[in-house]
């Protein structure tokens, strides 16, 4: 066969260019509807990608905001997704329009995972019966934990105890808290789903820990963050080895995560109460059996197990971090909260979560850590499961949502200081604990985080333990850690090392 010629070659490429046209306009033909909301001109095939800096998406979304106003669109390849910003738009969005907007976007890169049309965990499963029993049990069972010998706040007692043990042992030397808080909180996540606990020298708790760092780098390789792109043009997903590449420890860390909850089900007996969550789910799975329509079943055991593993302990351990980091920076808060401590608790009974009632200035620092490290600043994105609308914008069936967060906790029209740390932000003129309608790190409405009680326990009693027994503060010689955060797929704060001193 000879080559094309010249004109064959030209006429080629205007058939193709004109039908990559004639399929971008099927797909943005929603943005000339009445009401939909603006943003930036969109390349044909490309839409907006190369607008969109996806490794720093908070930034980038605040540009857009300057531009296009609370409520812009976007167009990801062939993908229609609209961008909330503020807390009236993100709270009528997740709340008012709950119903609407608790849907997930099908994710491609998930199903590399292990994530299947029957099996679909309970963060990023689609919205309806199957999503809502996964919740329900997940809620009811973190509510309700007293499956053991031991409640879920004993353990966090506990283990809090031997975090406070592994800090005293570096004697007041400089080191990093990273790696101890990881564990600890791991340790946690542990109890509630495998009624375990790992020494911290345990090389299967470093094995996990070291799986679930490079999973979440893996998760964010430049000069993209490769799986928001593989997810809107799937059909990148073809090219041989770019999955196997990129994914490789995610799936070592699934494959670990199989490994603890098959050694788990040896030791499962029937005829004793659960001692945990995995015990739990294995009698719903046996109650399943025969009933098509449950969502119970072993692929989906090993999904929740990994959603709660993951989830709650990166996003936890980052707080902490930001915690102690944002304490050896502001050492006068530091100094207030352990004068709170004192007086309600004393310098030897451990802290208890009926502590908190009284002490309104340690909540509302930890409050404030919350707000002002921001970690999680956009969440998952949503989609919506029909017709909706936000702000008078009218957003179609099938359109992913970006909820900026980092947008509500930091809204200048809400926070006295919404880019400095400030406790008073949660204090009334007495000195009294005040909610805000603005704080939303766990996001809002039927998918929000169901982790909450959980991470709010671990927040208070970990860093309580750890102020009454330890003050904090820059070593000697080095210079001041900053409190700007990197992002990747959490904010965390730059590396730092600290000086535990005894009390």
């Amino acid at each position: 066969m000879g080559l094309l010629t010249g004109d064959a070659l030209t006429a080629l490429a205007v058939a193709v260019a004109i039908f990559l046209l004639l399929v971008d306009l099927m797909h943005r033909r929603q943005r000339w509807a009445t009401r939909y909301p603006p943003g930036p001109m969109a390349l044909p095939g490309l839409g907006n990608l190369l607008q969109v800096d996806f490794r720093d998406l908070t930034n980038c979304f605040y540009k857009l905001q300057g531009r296009f106003g609370n409520v812009f669109s976007l167009q990801l390849a062939w993908t229609p997704a609209v961008v909330l910003n503020g807390l009236a738009a993100v709270r009528e969005a997740l709340v008012t329009c709950g119903e609407d907007t608790a849907d997930r976007p099908h994710m491609a890169t998930l199903e590399h995972l292990g994530y299947g049309p029957h099996s679909q965990g309970v963060v990023f499963a689609r919205y309806g019966p199957a999503w809502r029993e996964q919740r329900r049990f997940s809620v009811s069972t973190l509510r309700n934990f007293g499956l053991g010998k031991k409640s879920l706040e004993q353990w966090v007692t506990e283990e809090a105890a031997c975090l406070c043990a592994a800090f005293a042992d570096h004697a007041g030397r400089p080191f990093s808290p990273s790696a101890l808080l990881n564990k600890a909180v791991c340790n946690v996540i542990a109890s509630l789903t495998q009624g375990r606990r790992f020494e911290y020298d345990d090389p299967r708790l470093i094995k996990l820990l070291d799986l679930t760092k490079t999973t979440l780098q893996e998760s964010t390789p430049p000069p993209l963050c490769l799986p928001q792109v593989l997810n809107v043009v799937p059909m990148l997903l073809r090219v041989p080895g770019l999955i196997h590449k990129f994914f490789r420890e995610q799936k070592k860390l699934m494959a670990e995560m199989d490994k603890l909850v098959a050694e788990h089900r040896m030791t499962w007996d029937t005829a004793q109460p659960p001692r945990d969550l995995t015990d739990a789910y294995l009698a719903e799975v046996e109650k399943a059996k025969g009933n098509p329509d449950s969502s119970f079943n072993d692929e989906n055991l090993r999904l929740v197990v990994a959603d709660l593993f993951t989830a709650g302990m990166v996003t936890t351990s980052a707080t902490l971090v930001w915690a102690l980091l944002l304490m050896i920076l502001h050492p006068e808060v530091q100094r207030r909260v352990q004068q709170e401590i004192d007086e309600v608790i004393g310098p030897a009974r451990r802290p208890e979560m009926g502590d908190q009632a009284r002490m309104p200035y340690t909540t509302a620092v930890l409050h404030e850590v919350q707000r002002f490290a921001d970690i999680a600043p956009l969440g998952a994105p949503h989609m919506t499961s029909r017709d909706t609308e936000v702000q008078g914008f009218l957003i179609p069936k099938g359109t992913m949502l970006f909820t900026n967060l980092s947008s509500v906790l930091k809204d200048e029209a809400v926070w006295e200081k919404p880019f400095r740390f400030h406790p008073g932000h949660f204090l009334d003129a007495q000195g009294r604990f005040m909610k805000q309608e603005a704080f939303m790190p766990f996001s809002a409405g039927r998918r929000a985080c169901l982790g909450e009680p959980l991470a709010r326990m671990e927040l208070f009693l970990f860093f309580t333990c750890l102020l009454q027994r330890f003050s904090f503060s820059v070593p000697a010689g080095q210079p001041r850690p900053s409190d700007h955060g990197i992002f990747a797929s959490l904010v965390t704060p730059a590396p730092y090392q600290l000086c535990a001193m005894a009390r």
